[in-house]
């Protein structure tokens, strides 16, 4: 995260999970961390999942349907009430190319998932008998 002069980064491994759910969650905990309402932010992703589903406006879609079939209930769920906080605008960005701050979440993304003791996407966990693990 950029503001000013400020830099910080934040980054967690989990055992078991999915790209998309991570994408989602580093946009979620990202806006968590911000400590006043109301802020303008852009968001740069490599993932076409998080932007569109947001852009495109796919994600009303999903509301108004009550997530019907889809995916990653419980994080769209805690993303929809952090994201209300703000004003917030998704570019997406291509991966591994040469954005140097999509480069370093990368990277950031690697150490995570080698940390000793990953954390359980509960999520996830749970997700895997109902067979709604992507998209």
């Amino acid at each position: 995260m950029i503001y000013g002069h400020h830099r910080k980064e934040l980054f967690e491994g989990f055992r078991q999970t999915t790209n998309n759910r991570m994408e989602l969650l580093a946009a979620i905990v990202g806006l968590e961390s911000l400590k006043k309402d109301g802020m303008p932010v852009v968001i740069y992703s490599d993932s076409k999942y998080v932007v569109d589903s947001v852009e495109k406006g796919w994600l009303r879609s999903w509301v108004q349907k009550n997530f019907k079939g889809k995916a990653n209930v419980d994080l769209w769920v805690r993303f929809l009430k952090v994201y209300k906080r703000h004003q917030v605008k998704f570019i997406w960005v291509k991966g591994h190319a040469s954005n140097i701050e999509n480069n370093r979440c990368d990277e950031l993304a690697v150490a995570a998932y080698k940390l000793p003791k990953l954390h359980i996407d509960f999520g996830y966990e749970q997700s895997k008998n109902t067979g709604l693990l992507e998209g």
